[in-house]
């Protein structure tokens, strides 16, 4: 028989308020990456619709059109997300159709010229040509893989990026008896800035991580690994670990 001063209803309710919290941090860790991933797709689509819709006709607003085609009264709001995106779209294809031709060639020529003669706008306008063009490129990849270095020195290893064979003078000029790559190694947690560096190839361990979970780990400041292989005692799921390490603090307690 339990007395008033007995702790174990006391020892029983932290229990069930840390299992309670537990199951919340594991929901949390399940529902906060969809949720923010449809909320960025959400806004995403929201802002290409406000920056594309302007630009048509409002007699070809999809909101009128359904308006004109249920017979509603033009007061009833009709919310359509989307239509500036496939807007967008159709006319980026359209674009890139006509700037392969030779007349779109020649117009994209004749504007390049006009915009070198304008001093501001021609440096603005080559930067963001050449970033578009090395993120953007169809025929090669922005880097090859990812790799590890001795950076900024001997038993300092930093994660990096080959983005390709050294070329030209840096070739010719660097050590002849291997052959030279060109590395990125980014900063974090902002991966656009970092450092260019040269190494030879036999000192460049590469990864067999993609380059896509390499930028993940150097954007979370190496709280997110990939997943390892087959039969790696770490390549449990990290969701569960999280209720199961709050499972274990509750029993501690």
């Amino acid at each position: 028989m339990n007395t008033p001063f007995d702790p174990e209803p006391i020892t029983t309710r932290r229990s069930l308020v840390a299992r309670i919290r537990a199951s919340f941090l594991t929901g949390l860790v399940v529902i906060a990456p969809v949720a923010l991933t449809l909320w960025l797709i959400w806004s995403v689509i929201g802002w290409i619709d406000g920056f594309v819709l302007p630009l048509v006709p409002k007699a070809y607003h999809p909101d009128r059109l359904i308006q004109d085609f249920l017979g509603l009264d033009p007061s009833v709001q009709v919310n359509v997300r989307g239509f500036g995106v496939v807007i967008f779209f159709l006319f980026t294809i359209l674009m890139g159709w006509i700037a392969k031709g030779i007349i779109g060639r020649s117009m994209i020529r004749f504007a390049e010229s006009l915009v070198e003669r304008t001093p501001v706008v021609r440096t603005i306008y080559s930067g963001i040509k050449q970033i578009s063009e090395t993120i953007f490129a169809q025929s090669e990849r922005s880097f090859e893989t990812a790799c590890l270095i001795e950076y900024p020195r001997r038993g300092i290893w930093a994660l990096g990026f080959i983005s390709t064979t050294a070329k030209g003078e840096v070739a010719a000029k660097s050590d002849p008896s291997d052959t030279m790559v060109s590395v990125f190694v980014p900063t974090t947690p902002n991966p656009t800035s970092g450092f260019l560096l040269f190494f030879p190839r036999k000192d460049v361990i590469e990864l067999d991580m993609s380059v896509e979970d390499a930028a993940k780990l150097v954007i979370s400041a190496g709280l997110v690994y990939p997943p390892g292989r087959i039969g790696d005692p770490e390549s449990s799921d990290s969701i569960l670990e999280v209720g199961d390490h709050t499972d274990r603090r509750a029993r501690v307690e």
